[in-house]
């Protein structure tokens, strides 16, 4: 059997490559999930979901309680205000990561609360679309039997 990882993106990041590349860069996101794949071992897979609706967020969250090893979700916008996407990360019994591309600790004052850290096992910011790599690493390594 198959060991599932979600990897879920908020708002514009269906943008990226394109929006403001001085901060998140020039990759795209299907380039992400390309390097994120190449990453794979053993049985392991991965579900890439992006949407700019939050709603659209928390329904794939509860999905994946039921059929995912693991969570890499970044909330984009949606880490700073959405008590919702906590609420159901909550309800979510394996390994969390938090991704954030820029530092957001370099950034804005609002940027720097992130409700979805009160859940998360790790948070990685500021390493780019390569933080997408190591939250793969560490769900793998954390969920390797």
């Amino acid at each position: 059997m198959s060991k599932l990882i979600y990897v879920l993106n908020g708002p514009n990041l269906n943008l990226l490559g394109k929006r403001q590349p001085e901060i998140y860069g020039t990759e795209a996101l299907s380039d992400v999930e390309q390097n994120c794949k190449s990453l794979l071992v053993d049985d392991y897979e991965i579900f890439m979901g992006q949407s700019n609706h939050e709603g659209q967020l928390i329904d794939w969250i509860h999905e994946a309680r039921d059929k995912a090893c693991g969570i890499v979700i970044n909330p984009a916008a949606f880490t700073h205000t959405s008590v919702a996407i906590l609420d159901a990360l909550n309800a979510f019994e394996g390994p969390v990561i938090e991704v954030h591309i820029s530092n957001v600790h370099k950034r804005e004052s609002f940027r720097h609360h992130s409700y979805v850290s009160l859940r998360a096992d790790g948070v990685i910011a500021g390493l780019g679309t390569e933080g997408y790599e190591a939250a793969l690493r560490r769900i793998i390594s954390l969920t390797r039997s």
